[in-house]
């Protein structure tokens, strides 16, 4: 279809979130490895792509990471939910561009963070100002103009004209991981995000149930997928809600057992969770999938508060809690930078202990 021109991925370059998404792994591969050659190898890539976000990825000048199709063969919709119906207002009413989703904005502030970080990893310090100061301003712009007060959460993106999308979505979550939110609005996402209208049993649903569009057998307006839902638990875990993302975790392995293999798909029907049955199956789901096989990794991770520095040789644990499901899990053969790192932890009453494995070679610290 690409060499016959019915499509346009020859490539396409139609996402408007990859930029940042590329920045953020940068900042966790050299905050895993310090592998400093690297960085400075691919610091001119950093620079380009930060530009890249204040230049085309705002052309308006509003702090927002805006889309906008230009192509009559394009995506309508360029973030991760990339339906032509993932993007409604309230009335039902589809979304039109330019717009700005919610979660871009987040990654987008996790970018900037992360150009920060890596300039002064090597000296930069001017530029790791800079950065700091449009992550700051972006926030501040963020806050205002995204916070939906009546529903607790954020608003799924400001369309055409700076219109709110006012739905509730997953799409709120994914803020909550990348960092953009203060704590006491994350406390009410978590609280918001996990109603029965979001949290289905088997993760959490794309579009609230009480929307005009929700359709449990949507591809995006009410499925739940298995990334998705991992994310949303990464941002709960970061902000202290350990036994939200716990639930999170279980609900998605307890998914796992109804496939081959117990391998996720690319995502499941978003039905309630009734007993003595699985998740409903979504007929054409891709499996395997990459960002389905690492979702519950990025969920232990976050459980777990892993938060490496290979510079000082440490690994910091940030309030380590299994869920009460899971007694042990053992983590062995992971380095940072050279080091290996042996770890156990072990479920006890209503606490979780650390033992360090005789392998162990970094300094495990915990808060």
């Amino acid at each position: 279809m690409a060499n016959c021109r019915e499509i346009p991925y020859i490539p396409y370059y139609g996402t408007v979130d990859a930029t940042q998404l590329f920045l953020m792994a940068f900042e966790a591969y050299i905050r895993w490895t310090n592998d400093l050659p690297f960085l400075e190898k691919l610091w001119p890539n950093a620079e380009a792509a930060a530009s890249w976000l204040t230049s085309y990825g705002d052309q308006d000048g509003d702090t927002f990471i805006e889309f906008h199709c230009t192509s009559e063969k394009g995506l309508v919709n360029q973030g991760w939910k990339d339906s032509h119906d993932s993007a409604t207002h309230s009335d039902g009413r589809l979304a039109h561009s330019p717009m700005a989703l919610c979660e871009v904005q987040g990654y987008t502030y996790a970018a900037y963070r992360a150009m920060a970080y890596l300039a002064r990893r090597l000296g930069k310090h001017d530029n790791a100002v800079h950065w700091d100061h449009v992550a700051d301003t972006l926030q501040t712009n963020f806050l205002r103009h995204f916070w939906w007060e009546q529903e607790q959460t954020f608003y799924l993106a400001l369309a055409e004209h700076k219109e709110p999308c006012d739905l509730v979505t997953s799409n709120a979550g994914h803020c909550l991981w990348t960092g953009i939110v203060p704590d006491e609005l994350a406390h009410k996402v978590t609280h918001r995000l996990m109603r029965e209208d979001m949290f289905s049993g088997w993760g959490i649903r794309t579009l609230s149930t009480q929307a005009k569009r929700y359709n449990p057998m949507s591809y995006h307006n009410g499925s739940v997928w298995p990334h998705d839902s991992a994310l949303v638990g990464a941002g709960f875990a970061l902000y202290g809600h350990k036994e939200e993302a716990g639930r999170i975790l279980k609900s998605m392995f307890e998914a796992s057992h109804y496939y081959e293999g117990a391998r996720l798909p690319e995502l499941y029907c978003g039905f309630t969770r009734r007993e003595g049955y699985g998740p409903t199956r979504y007929p054409v789901s891709c499996s395997p999938q990459a960002w389905a096989t690492g979702a519950p990794f990025i969920l232990l991770s976050s459980l777990l508060g892993l938060h490496p520095d290979a510079e000082q040789h440490r690994l910091t644990l940030h309030q380590p809690t299994l869920p009460d499901w899971l007694k042990t899990l053992e983590i062995n053969g992971i380095y940072i930078g050279a080091r290996r790192v042996h770890l156990r932890f072990v479920h006890v009453g209503d606490r979780t202990e650390i033992v360090l494995g005789r392998e162990n070679e970094v300094d495990v610290r915990v808060l």
